[in-house]
């Protein structure tokens, strides 16, 4: 496919588990060729993070293939290699001497016993953007201690705000630390590429999750820097927007966001209560925020009688903002999903496995997210890939293979797997 944004663009992703992963996928997704550095014989852990597991070519689990390893990783390949060696380490150096970016997230300090950190890197390679991923940052008081996404929602007051009022504080059902660091690390990345390609010149960029949490508190930590207000848990109210939460219907339960004055009478109208769109009490929005519990209680009580679909066709109609509250299942059944070819499914060649992923978000109109590669095998591609980043004949690659410092997913496995 032609117009990949990023062709040609070399990318060593020493990076695992998630903030990393995703980031470097996304890279992947615009043609940026991404090699997943993996540790022979064990490889990433999420790959080890299931059930479930991708259902193999003979109907079993396909252990080592998790649906969590599949969510970040298509549209690269891996290279096992052990940078723990002398040869392993030598090896990385040769591969950043050639990449154009590099992504890890070892903790800080933890790759320059191995001749890997940006100062050993950056004098092999002046031009290499090299992104740094921690739970800290490399600088200030808690950047030697390990970082986790669960911590990092609970100690960027997240965890705070999320949860219903009278009740303990909730962490998201996704690692949304992680996910967010890892698009503020591409964001980062092109950016200092962008600069690399001007200039020459390199960079490291020192990205961490607590840093990412924080910028995410977004209004609510706004709400604090400039009215000194501690904002709390709301459950699904919104903190500055009535009425915006969920509401009980005859069939359920349903979503009602009014953003605005005008969708306030909207709807209003369209209930057939006109007059609450006029009251003094409810007519702007700053007032239904001060007698918020009177008109949530007053739209609860109009909606209460009638069925979700019936509300829904209704309100769209009227330009009400609303929506249903859908489980997983019901997300990947509705007709947005083929009409935006949301899911891209790959069909593996060397044993016709069929493999889901949730495409890229974004539609670019000249330069799309494409799918070349389903997610690798451990050590899938070793030989490829030091083959042609390196040259490296076969003579060479069996010394390094009987060296321990590369391993090369198995013939026998790649065939029955």
């Amino acid at each position: 496919m032609s117009g990949r944004a990023l062709e040609g663009i070399k990318v060593l992703d020493l990076s695992r588990v998630l903030a990393g992963p995703w980031s470097t996928q996304i890279l992947a997704d615009f043609g940026a060729d991404v090699i997943k550095i993996e540790l022979p014989g064990h490889g990433d852990d999420t790959r080890a993070w299931g059930p479930p597991f991708l259902t193999g070519a003979d109907g079993q689990p396909e252990i080592g293939t998790s649906a969590y390893y599949l969510s970040c990783n298509r549209n690269k390949r891996s290279a096992a290699i052990n940078l723990a060696t002398p040869q392993g380490a030598a090896l990385i150096r040769r591969l950043a001497a050639e990449a154009d970016i590099l992504v890890e997230n070892f903790k800080v300090g933890g790759l320059r016993k191995y001749g890997l950190d940006y100062a050993s890197l950056k004098a092999i390679n002046p031009r290499l953007v090299y992104c740094s991923i921690t739970g800290f940052g490399q600088t200030g008081p808690y950047a030697d201690r390990g970082g986790y996404d669960f911590v990092a929602q609970g100690m960027g007051g997240f965890m705070s705000i999320t949860g219903e009022e009278d009740g303990g504080p909730l962490r998201a059902g996704v690692a949304m630390a992680d996910l967010s660091t890892g698009m503020f690390a591409t964001v980062s990345i092109l950016a200092a590429l962008r600069h690399a390609e001007r200039t020459g010149e390199g960079q490291q960029i020192d990205v961490s999750l607590l840093d990412t949490q924080i910028a995410m508190l977004a209004n609510q930590g706004m709400n604090w820097l400039v009215g000194g207000i501690v904002p709390g848990r709301l459950g699904n109210r919104h903190p500055t927007v009535v009425p915006y939460k969920t509401f009980e219907v005859a069939d359920g339960m349903m979503i009602i966001a009014i953003g605005n004055d005008r969708q306030f009478r909207a709807f209003c109208t369209e209930m057939g209560h006109g007059e609450l769109g006029t009251d003094p009490l409810y007519a702007t929005s700053a007032q239904r925020l001060i007698n918020r519990d009177a008109i949530e209680a007053k739209v609860q009580e109009i909606v209460r009688p009638f069925a979700r679909d019936d509300l829904m066709a209704r309100f769209v109609a009227a330009g009400v903002p609303a929506g249903p509250v859908n489980s997983i299942q019901d997300v990947f059944e509705d007709p947005f999903i083929d009409a935006r070819q949301t899911v891209h499914r790959y069909r593996r060649e060397e044993d016709g496995v069929d493999i889901p992923t949730v495409a890229y978000p974004g539609k670019l109109s000249a330069t799309p997210a494409d799918y070349r590669h389903c997610p690798p095998r451990v050590g899938e591609h070793s030989r490829e890939i030091l083959g042609e980043w390196l040259g490296l004949d076969d003579g060479a690659l069996d010394a390094l293979t009987n060296d321990g410092a590369i391993a090369q997913r198995p013939v026998k496995e790649r065939t029955q797997a």
